[in-house]
């Protein structure tokens, strides 16, 4: 039978374990778009374009200038070509950026809607 200083050591344990599932729970819904009309279930977000969970949308605060997409908080442009654009699955803007450290406000990715005709 165990003494009380296993079963503490158990329920510590057991309360470490809850806890990390509870945290990734939270951090994995945290990276997921909100729902729009367009995709009223939401959508995640992918990995690669991660920093710390650092993705939003962004419309209304990206414009177009003849050399590329320009981020209104940053004033960064990225190219029309540029590898980090990828396709929204909703049609709205959303960007993901370093948002510490040495690349602070550095575009990871960007999701364009498509173009109208």
């Amino acid at each position: 039978m165990p003494d009380d200083n296993s079963r503490m050591k158990i329920a510590v344990i057991l309360m470490a374990v809850c806890g990390l599932i509870f945290l990734a729970v939270a951090l994995a819904q945290a990276h997921e778009a909100q729902p729009t009309a367009a995709k009223p279930q939401g959508w995640a977000y992918p990995l690669s374009c991660c920093s710390t969970f650092d993705c939003k949308q962004a419309t209304g605060n990206v414009s177009e200038r003849p050399e590329g997409f320009v981020i209104a908080e940053t004033g960064e442009v990225v190219g029309y070509q540029d590898k980090r654009i990828r396709h929204s699955p909703d049609g709205e803007f959303h960007w993901c950026a370093h948002q510490s450290g040495v690349d602070a406000g550095r575009t990871i990715c960007l999701f364009v809607p498509p173009r109208s005709f």
